[in-house]
C-alpha cells in the first residue's frame, strides 16, 4: 500500500429540509386548520479514529464527501428524516486542519476519538409550528438552514514509541528490519528511505513501535532533501535512537548536523531523550572505531553505543535501552495524569 501522510479534501454538511404549508382538508371537518410538518435536520460530517488503516491514501481517490439533506415536511403533520451523516475514517495520529494549515480542528489519536467537523442545518418549522390562538391559519413556513463547506487538511504523524534518525545511509532501514518484521528498502546510495517505516520490537517483556524517517541533510529545515517533511512522525516518540555512521569520516560533524535540523524544525525534538550509537561498527578497525566513537562522545556528552545491524553486535543494547526510556516517559506520563485527576476531583 502506497503511503500517503497529508491530504486536502472538501466536506459539506447536508442542509436542513423545508417546513411544509398544508392544512387538513377531509369531508365533514369543516376547520381542519394547519398540518404541515417540520423539515429534517441536516446530516452532520465526523471524522472517526480506526485502527485499521495507516495511511491516508483513499483521499488521494475521493476528495468530496457530503452528507445528505433534510427531508422535506408534509402534510398531516409528517416531519421529514433527518439526513445520513458522513464519517470520515482516519488512521490514529491525524491532525485536522482548517484550509490556511494552521487551525487545528481535531487531533485524533486512539480508535474510537471522534471529532465533529460541518454540522448539518436545522429542518424549517411547518406551517402547524406558527399556530396560535389568534392566528388559527397561519401561511408561514420557514425553510432549512444551509449547510456548512469547508475544505480540510489531513495530517498523519505516526503513533511510535521511539524513532530512529541520522544522516542518509547511517544504517536506520538496517536496524529496523534487523530487529523487527518490517522490510525497508535497503541499498548502498542515499535516500533510500521515501517514506517512514514502522516495525514492532520486542525487548524482554516490552513491546514497542520504531519509526525510521528518511535522513536529514544540512539545510533539511529549509527545504533540503526529504527527511524533514517525515521529521513530524517522530513528534510523538518518547526517545529517540541518533544512528552515525562509523564509516563517516568526521562523525562530530554528521551528528551536529542532525541535531541542527531538529532543532530547527521544532516541536521539542532537540528535548527529547537521545539515545546515541555508531552504527556499522563492523565496517571499520577497532583503533578507528575507539577513535571515532571517542569524538562522538565529546560532542553528544554521553557515552554512544556501539552497533552493527549486519553481525548483530551492540544491537540488544541498543533494544533494552529503548524499552527503559520508554518505560520511564510512561511512567511518567501516568503520573501526571494521575495527578491532573487529583487536582480535578480531589
Amino acid at each position: 500500500m502506497k503511503f500517503l501522510d497529508q491530504a486536502k479534501i472538501y466536506i459539506a454538511s447536508g442542509a436542513g429540509g423545508d417546513g411544509s404549508l398544508s392544512f387538513r382538508r377531509e369531508k365533514f371537518i369543516e376547520f381542519g386548520g394547519p398540518d404541515g410538518g417540520d423539515g429534517g435536520k441536516g446530516g452532520d460530517v465526523w471524522a472517526l479514529c480506526v485502527d485499521n488503516l495507516n495511511t491516508l491514501i483513499d483521499y488521494r481517490y475521493q476528495q468530496h464527501f457530503k452528507a445528505k439533506k433534510g427531508g422535506n415536511g408534509a402534510g398531516k403533520n409528517r416531519a421529514g428524516a433527518n439526513g445520513a451523516d458522513c464519517i470520515i475514517k482516519v488512521p490514529p495520529g491525524t491532525q485536522i486542519f482548517a484550509e490556511d494549515q494552521e487551525t487545528l480542528l481535531a487531533d485524533l489519536s486512539k480508535p474510537g476519538e471522534r471529532a465533529l467537523l460541518a454540522r448539518g442545518g436545522n429542518g424549517g418549522f411547518g406551517n402547524a409550528h406558527f399556530k396560535t390562538s389568534t392566528n388559527q391559519a397561519p401561511r408561514r413556513v420557514n425553510p432549512g438552514q444551509p449547510g456548512e463547506e469547508l475544505t480540510i487538511w489531513l495530517r498523519l504523524k505516526l503513533i511510535a514509541d521511539a524513532g530512529i534518525v541520522g544522516m542518509p545511509n547511517a544504517g536506520k532501514s538496517t536496524f529496523l528490519a534487523a530487529v523487527s518484521a518490517a522490510k525497508p528498502k535497503i541499498a548502498a546510495y542515499p535516500f533510500t528511505t521515501l517514506h517512514p517505516n514502522l516495525g514492532v520490537v520486542r525487548a524482554g517483556d516490552i513491546d514497542f513501535v520504531l519509526a525510521d524517517i528518511p535522513g536529514l541533510i544540512e539545510g533539511a529545515s529549509e527545504g533540503a532533501g526529504i527527511g524533514t517533511r517525515f521529521l513530524g512522525h517522530v513528534e510523538r516518540t518518547k526517545v529517540l535512537l541518533h544512528l552515525v555512521d562509523a564509516t563517516e569520516e568526521d562523525v562530530v560533524h554528521a551528528y551536529r548536523t542532525v541535531r541542527r535540523e531538529l532543532k530547527a524544525y521544532g516541536a521539542g525534538l532537540d528535548k527529547k531523550k537521545e539515545i546515541v550509537a555508531l552504527s556499522k561498527c563492523d565496517a571499520v578497525d577497532a583503533e578507528t572505531l575507539q577513535a571515532r566513537a571517542e569524538a562522538l562522545k565529546k560532542a553528544a556528552k554521553k557515552k554512544p553505543l556501539v552497533l552493527s545491524a549486519v553481525s548483530g553486535e551492540g544491537v540488544r543494547e541498543a533494544l533494552f535501552a529503548l524499552a527503559r526510556e520508554i518505560g520511564r516517559a510512561k511512567k511518567d506520563d501516568a503520573a501526571e495524569a494521575h495527578a491532573a485527576r487529583a487536582r480535578w476531583h480531589p
